[in-house]
C-alpha cells in the first residue's frame, strides 16, 4: 500500500469537547458510520479537556468555545502549549466573524459552525487529521484584515522559490498529495519542505503558516 494510500485509512482518534452531553452524542453518532474516525474520549469542560488530552494524546480535539469555567478558547491555547501532536478543531455555534481570528491566534487548526457540521464536519476531520488546516469559505478575507499589516520576524527572503510554492498551497488548503501531484513531486518531500519552512520561519504550529502567508501576500483575499 502506498504511503498516501496509509495516510487516507490511517484512524483518526478523537476527543469531543462540549458541554451539552446530547450533542456530544449526536456528533458521535455521526462519526460513527465513519471506519476513520476513533471517538478515545470526552469531556464536558476546557479543564477536563485539558486533562483528557493529557492522558490519551488525541489525534484531534474537537472543541466547542462556550463552556462554563476554562472556556474553549482558553483550553485550545493551553493543548497546543502542551507541544503534544494533537490538534484542536474548533466546532461551535459563533460566527467566524467574531472568533476565528482568536482561534487560530490560539493555534487551532481548523473552525466550523455546528450549522454546518453535518455538511463539513467529516471532511474537516479529515484535513485536520492529515496535519493540515481547515478554514471556513470566507476565512481569508477574515484572515487578511488582520494579519496584512503586520511586519515582523523572518520574511520571504528566508525561502525558496519552491518552499514559497509548498507555503501558498498549503495555505490554501491542499493537502500534501495535492501538492505533490500539482508540484510533481511526493507528498513525502512536500511534508520535508512544510518542515523546513517551519524550522526557518520560527513556527510550531501549521495554522501558523497560514498567517504567515496572509501576511507577507502569499495569500490573497479573492
Amino acid at each position: 500500500m502506498s504511503p498516501a494510500r496509509r495516510a487516507e485509512t490511517t484512524t483518526t482518534s478523537l476527543l469531543l469537547v462540549d458541554d451539552h452531553a446530547m450533542f456530544r452524542a449526536g456528533i458521535k453518532a455521526l462519526l460513527e458510520a465513519e471506519d476513520r474516525f476513533d471517538v478515545v474520549g470526552e469531556a464536558a469542560s476546557g479543564e477536563e479537556a485539558i486533562d483528557r488530552v493529557r492522558e490519551l494524546r488525541p489525534d484531534v480535539v474537537v472543541m466547542d468555545l462556550s463552556m462554563p469555567g476554562t472556556n474553549g478558547l482558553e483550553a485550545t491555547r493551553r493543548i497546543a502549549a502542551l507541544g503534544y501532536e494533537t490538534r484542536v478543531l474548533i466546532l461551535t455555534v459563533h460566527a467566524e466573524e467574531e472568533y476565528l481570528v482568536p482561534v487560530i491566534d490560539a493555534g487551532a487548526s481548523g473552525y466550523l459552525t455546528k450549522s454546518s457540521a453535518d455538511r463539513d464536519l467529516v471532511e474537516a476531520l479529515k484535513v485536520v487529521g492529515r496535519g493540515e488546516v481547515f478554514l471556513p469559505p470566507h476565512a481569508t478575507s477574515l484572515l487578511l484584515k488582520r494579519y496584512r499589516t503586520e511586519d515582523d520576524g523572518p520574511g520571504l527572503k528566508e525561502l525558496s522559490s519552491r518552499e514559497q510554492e509548498v507555503l501558498t498551497l498549503t495555505a490554501e488548503g491542499f493537502s500534501s498529495r495535492e501538492i505533490g501531484e500539482k508540484l510533481f513531486i511526493s507528498p513525502k518531500t512536500v511534508d520535508t519542505y512544510r518542515s523546513r519552512i517551519m524550522e526557518k520561519l520560527g513556527l510550531n504550529h501549521r495554522s501558523e503558516l497560514v498567517k504567515f502567508a496572509l501576511k507577507t501576500g502569499l495569500l490573497r483575499d479573492v
